[in-house]
């Protein structure tokens, strides 16, 4: 497919042909499924951040066999269905540590769908494996900032159950890249570009300054993440010939995507890269062609 466009862990991953002169250590995409299988989300995000600055080397075309643990979990947060969830009062203290809870388990998940379309995927842009390594560096510090500032609260990581939907969206498209893209970055993480500000103003209405804060962070940087996988989206339709916003509504149905619900935050939405069109079909208001 051709498109236009500190120390390592000491995790066994399997091997592959590199091209002469590649060092294994420096190997993005078998460095990302390194980190990949770590069980610690709290040692994932550091070994990540410990990263910065690597010279990588990109291997597009090396498909690397999919080991047993993919991908590493801790043994807390217990996993449970949705609907098993309980409901807390942001006003009181366990309540409010619930959410920063909810939303650190949310970060976690994101790093992991961030390495997981590095290693999984082959054949794509030297680009499109740095763009989610950017996005896998910014997530691990959205991690690390709740999980002090959980700490802070008196809990830690692990501390509350969790639902693990975002890998389950993972696993159910690993095997095509365009309905990764679809399902992930422009329908998931979309949707947390729309509710953010209400999170962030239930914070606010308790007092609670620093995690507002962190989430002004989050929210300018997934709207990065967003533009990304909305790039890249639009530029593997182009390169297959199909429509962007037909293939998305194809791909929505065909995994049975949840149907996006408002208020949607139009602003970020827009500086995340989806076409008016796209932002006028969310309200059922098609504009004409």
């Amino acid at each position: 497919m051709t498109l236009t466009s500190p120390a390592t862990c000491q995790v066994t991953a399997p091997t592959q042909h590199l091209a002469d002169g590649q060092a294994e250590g420096k190997s993005l995409r078998i460095q990302a499924l390194q980190l990949l299988l770590l069980s610690s989300a709290h040692d994932k995000a550091r070994a990540i951040r410990a990263l910065d600055g690597q010279d990588w080397l990109v291997d597009t075309h090396a498909r690397l066999p999919e080991p047993d643990g993919v991908p590493g979990r801790p043994q807390h947060p217990q996993l449970v269905h949705p609907s098993a969830l309980s409901k807390r009062a942001v006003g009181t203290p366990q309540g409010r540590a619930s959410l920063i809870h909810a939303l650190a388990h949310i970060e976690a998940n994101a790093i992991n769908l961030a390495l997981d379309i590095i290693w999984r995927f082959d054949g794509l842009p030297e680009m499109f494996y740095r763009d989610w390594w950017q996005v896998a560096m910014e997530e691990a510090l959205h991690f690390e900032l709740l999980e002090t500032h959980l700490q802070s609260l008196g809990y830690a990581y692990g501390d509350f159950p969790a639902h693990n939907g975002l890998w389950e969206v993972a696993a159910k498209t690993r095997g095509d890249v365009l309905a990764r893209l679809a399902l992930v970055p422009r329908t998931l993480e979309a949707r947390g570009l729309d509710v953010t500000p209400a999170i962030q103003n239930k914070l606010v209405s308790v007092g609670d300054q620093a995690g507002a804060a962190i989430l002004d962070v989050i929210l300018r940087d997934e709207i990065g993440h967003v533009a990304i996988g909305n790039r890249w989206f639009n530029n593997l339709c182009a390169e297959r010939g199909q429509d962007p916003a037909q293939t998305h509504t194809q791909l929505a149905h065909g995994y049975e995507a949840p149907a996006p619900k408002g208020p949607f935050n139009m602003p970020a939405r827009r500086a995340a890269g989806f076409s008016e069109n796209e932002l006028a079909a969310l309200c059922g208001t098609p504009q004409p062609a």
